[in-house]
Parts: structure tokens; C-alpha cells; sequence
């Protein structure tokens, strides 16, 4: 049995072992990937020097607001960068933001990127994309949504040499046309996500020439285009049947029953669909809708459709069961009637957010029989309905 003073012996005659002469920079690493939390991954880095060396290397998302020599810098120390976000907030954008020589330094030092988050950068032009699209092959999803100077000219460049995108965002880009969608539909046939919300100048030739060679569409936003009808989400439906899982049509005044027919048709694995505002879309297309794609849909935005009534509301309840979102605002046809009888569906509801604002003919009565059927819910939007009022719920309980 060892003494304290052979313990004392012991410990003075061995040396002191020092964790970065025995762990190689691979042992390190995995020590590193073990690790959950970002909290604690950043805690990695305050131990010395070489441990910070080794987990910016090893960093594969950067989110940043930085002029060119600080990108320099930061191109040295997180060198395996694959997602970065350059986005700027609508409301507190910083001054000058983000201009085409700070893209430029993007291109030639992050060239490993496959991920790129511009929105709302309004000081970049069509020579800061250029820049982009030569200098990184690799890039797969890009967003440039808010960013008002860009057009087809520098989109064209990145559809060119990114021949592997998969996701273009593009929102508020209104200089946009179909030009762009000609050089996607040719250079891009793996793209999947694809947003043109209020790219006007969008028409439905672009859309039928863009469907021709992109073929796996899962996201496709094309709200607020004014120029788009019933051909071109037509032509969607049949081109992207199997794949489309989104569609966003909110606002497209010329979209109508043809269209949604179309989706019926062929789109029976459609998970979100928003029809707000399509005030051409009858109560019928809405249940053939519905009735195709009832067990895959879960969120639908119907508000503003000033058909929907109590028919297909009762449909979309009784029949979607997977259902999580539905949105009937403004929709003035509908009444208490659209919630009768929902107990005798065969499933229990799994619905978790319900608007309704501006529905005068709904009561507290309605919403109490909604309430019953809709256990799981978690918000609720009644507002400006005329007979829901506090006092009338806490009368009802």
C-alpha cells in the first residue's frame, strides 16, 4: 500500500504532460465535432491559440457585416467557410452596406462557398454577381432578394457558371425578366427553389421556357406577379407534377379556376399553397383542390378569395389531415355552418394556427364548435369578427 510521501515520490519523478504535445490536430477536431451547442464550440477556441486556429478552420457558416480588408482577414482564419450570410435588415441597414468590391473579395477568397445570403444588400450591382458567378463555381443557393439594381445581365452569369444552383431568391428584384428564366431553363436543371415574388415582368412564355429544363421545381414563389395567368401555372402543374411542393400565388389577379384545376390534376403532393387574393378562384376549384391533395397539404392561405364559403372550409377540415395552418380572412361568405359536423371526421386534427380576421358572419358559437374539433390549436386570429367579442367568449367559456 502506497504512502502519501511514495505518492509525493511518484509525482515529483513523472513530468508534466502538456494535451498539445500528445493530441494531433485530427484528435482535436474530433474532440471538436462532439461538441452540441455553438456556446460550447466557442468556449473550444478560448483554450489557446492553436485550439482558436483550429476551430475557425474548421467553421463552415459565417455570418458577417464587413468591408474588404476585414473579409481578407476573415478569409485567413475561416478558411473552410461554406455558408455565409451578408444580409442586411430592412429596417436597420448599415451605411454603405455592402458594395460590389466587397463581392469581389468574396469571389476570390471564400471560394469554397456553397451557400450565399445577400438580401436586402441594395448597394450591389450587376458587376458585383458577375464577380460572384466567375468566381464560385461551387455555389448552389443564392439570395438576393430586395436587391433592386440587379438584372438579368449579372443572373445570367450566375445561371452560367453555377451550374449546380439549386436555389434562387429573388424577391423585390423588379429588372428581372424572362431572359433570366430562358438562361435558368438551360444552365440549371437541378434547380429546386426558385422565388420571383413581385418580379414583375415575369410572364408565363418565361415560365413554360423555365419548367422546360427545370424540371425537379419543389418551391416556387411567384406572388405579386402581375403578369402571370392561368398558361403558365398551368404548364407548372404539368412540368413539376411530382416534385412542386410549395406554390405562392398571392396577388395573382389573373390566376383562376384553369389554374387551380391544373394543380388538381397533377399535384397531388402540394404541402403548402397560397391562393390569398386570387379573387377569380371559385369555391368548387378550392375543394378539387383540396380533395386531390388532402393528405399531403398543411398550410393554405385561401384569405381574399371571395368565393370560399362554407363548403370548402368544411372540406379543407374534414378531409386534410395533416392541416397545421389555414387562413380564411376576409373570405365574408363564410358562416357558422363551415364548422357543423366536424366530430364526424375520422381523424383528430392536428391544426395549429387559424386566421379568420374580417369574418363577420362567424360567431362565438362557430368558433367554439372549431374549437372542439381543433385541439391542438395554438394561435387564433379573430379580429374585426363582429359577433366574436371578449365578453361573448367568456360567457361561452
Amino acid at each position: 500500500m502506497a504512502t502519501s510521501g511514495d505518492r509525493g515520490k511518484w509525482a515529483a519523478a513523472s513530468p508534466r504532460v502538456c494535451i498539445n504535445e500528445v493530441l494531433t490536430d485530427d484528435e482535436l477536431r474530433a474532440v471538436l465535432w462532439k461538441l452540441q451547442t455553438e456556446e460550447e464550440r466557442d468556449g473550444f477556441g478560448l483554450v489557446c491559440k492553436r485550439w482558436l486556429q483550429l476551430q475557425s478552420s474548421e467553421r463552415r457558416r459565417l455570418r458577417a457585416r464587413a468591408g474588404p480588408a476585414m473579409l481578407r482577414r476573415m478569409a485567413e482564419r475561416f478558411s473552410g467557410v461554406v455558408e455565409m450570410d451578408l444580409s442586411q435588415s430592412t429596417s436597420r441597414s448599415f451605411y454603405p452596406g455592402l458594395t460590389d468590391s466587397d463581392l469581389s473579395v468574396v469571389a476570390a477568397r471564400f471560394w469554397r462557398l456553397v451557400s450565399l445570403d445577400l438580401k436586402n444588400c441594395k448597394g450591389i450591382s450587376d458587376a458585383g454577381i458577375i464577380a460572384l458567378g466567375n468566381g464560385l463555381p461551387s455555389l448552389q443557393v443564392l439570395d438576393v432578394s430586395g436587391c433592386r439594381k440587379l438584372t438579368d445581365t449579372g443572373l445570367i452569369v450566375v445561371s452560367q457558371s453555377c451550374s449546380k444552383l439549386r436555389g434562387l431568391h429573388l424577391s423585390g428584384c423588379k429588372l428581372v425578366t424572362d431572359g433570366l428564366l430562358q438562361a435558368l431553363s438551360r444552365n440549371c436543371p437541378e434547380l429546386e427553389d426558385l422565388g420571383l415574388s413581385g418580379c414583375h415582368n415575369i410572364t408565363d412564355s418565361g415560365l413554360s421556357t423555365l419548367v422546360n429544363g427545370c424540371r425537379r421545381l419543389r418551391f416556387l414563389d411567384l406572388s405579386k406577379c402581375s403578369k402571370v395567368g392561368d398558361e403558365g401555372v398551368s404548364q407548372i402543374a404539368r412540368s413539376s407534377s411530382s416534385s412542386l411542393k410549395t406554390l405562392k400565388l398571392l396577388d395573382c389577379l389573373n390566376v383562376s379556376d384553369l389554374s387551380i384545376y391544373a394543380l388538381a390534376n397533377s399535384c397531388e403532393n402540394l404541402e403548402t399553397i397560397v391562393l390569398g387574393g386570387c379573387r377569380n378562384v371559385s369555391e368548387e376549384s378550392v375543394k378539387a383542390l383540396m380533395a386531390a391533395c388532402s393528405s399531403s397539404i398543411k398550410n393554405l392561405r385561401v384569405d381574399w378569395c371571395l368565393d370560399v364559403g362554407d363548403s370548402s372550409v368544411r372540406c379543407v377540415l374534414s378531409r386534410c389531415r395533416n392541416l397545421a395552418a389555414l387562413d380564411i380572412s376576409c373570405c365574408d361568405k363564410v358562416t357558422d355552418a363551415a364548422f357543423h359536423e366536424l366530430g364526424a371526421a375520422e381523424f383528430e386534427s392536428g391544426l395549429k394556427v387559424f386566421k379568420a380576421s374580417s369574418c363577420p358572419r362567424i360567431t362565438v358559437a362557430g368558433l367554439g364548435m372549431l374549437l372542439e374539433f381543433c385541439k391542438f390549436l395554438e394561435y387564433v386570429d379573430v379580429s374585426s369578427c363582429p359577433h366574436i367579442t371578449k365578453a361573448g367568449c367568456e360567457q361561452a367559456g
